[in-house]
């Protein structure tokens, strides 16, 4: 969403007319406050042209009409590949925040103080504040001064990220945290929502990154695999790994994708019957 508003402003700022145009999720309360800049993909395409961000294939744009028009990519995921027109896939970058920034340079420009606020914050988020950063990234705090040298604020990031959370949404990483069983001698954690968890503590209630962060502190673990019964029929699958589990690979089993080191998919089916699916999938790199 980040990169999305960002780079709309950009080509406006350069005359041209700009849409930002996404299906959501907007569930999560420090995106939320967005939600009013995107809109509905207009009526009127004719001459229209469309930057497709942070999106590794086609179904992640949801259900926008986007049939026949020339269409062009920017992505950083290990298992993008970029669909349409030549594009600007980057997978050893942070984020595509990080890319935007570089664009923006690119066309001569340096970012305004909401474009590096929007900036800094998709930097942020994508690299857990910084904590998936490894050696040799130097590039990506370079990014982060100029960012907040054009006047974004990491302090106010860090506390929309995680601050303000309901009491409800602790609770429910109580009960998520308590169903977590351990595989492979403790390599691998799987846990698990239940269908009627969202309806008892609110959809916005859900804090998958605190989750991970708190797995990933157990000692020995290596990967971690969380299930969510988003309906009757499907799941989400949500995969992190520390170093040198391939979740993405995983993640592709299931239909899904992402990084390395973080990736996901939706699941047709039952999070108990899915649950071991998961663990024999994870069997390859375990052994």
């Amino acid at each position: 969403m980040g990169s999305q508003l960002a780079m709309a402003s950009v080509l406006k700022r350069l005359g041209k007319k700009a849409v930002v145009c996404s299906a959501g999720p907007f569930k999560r309360p420090e995106v939320k406050p967005y939600e009013q800049f995107f809109s509905p993909c207009p009526q009127n395409r004719e001459g229209m042209r469309v930057l497709v961000m942070d999106c590794a294939a086609p179904d992640r744009v949801g259900d926008l009409p986007l049939e026949g028009l020339p269409l062009a990519c920017i992505d950083h995921h290990d298992t993008a590949s970029v669909w349409g027109e030549p594009g600007y896939l980057d997978p050893d970058a942070p984020s595509v925040t990080f890319m935007t920034g570089k664009l923006i340079r690119a066309l001569g420009l340096e970012p305004t103080r909401e474009e590096a606020e929007l900036l800094l914050f998709g930097l942020c988020t994508d690299t857990g504040f910084f904590r998936h950063i490894d050696n040799g990234e130097w590039e990506t705090f370079e990014a982060a001064a100029a960012f907040t040298a054009a006047g974004a604020n990491p302090k106010t990031i860090f506390t929309a990220m995680h601050g303000g959370k309901s009491l409800n949404s602790r609770l429910l990483m109580g009960l998520i945290l308590s169903r977590t069983k351990a595989y492979y001698g403790g390599r691998l954690l799987v846990s698990y929502e239940e269908f009627e968890d969202a309806k008892k503590f609110g959809e916005d209630s859900r804090d998958s990154d605190m989750i991970y962060q708190l797995l990933q502190s157990v000692q020995g673990v290596e990967a971690i695999a969380l299930i969510r019964q988003e309906s009757a029929e499907n799941c989400t699958l949500g995969l992190r790994s520390r170093d040198r589990v391939d979740v993405a690979l995983v993640a592709r089993g299931f239909g899904g994708g992402g990084h390395y080191n973080a990736a996901g998919a939706l699941v047709r089916g039952a999070a108990a019957e899915l649950e071991k699916q998961v663990v024999d999938a994870f069997a390859p790199q375990m052994m």
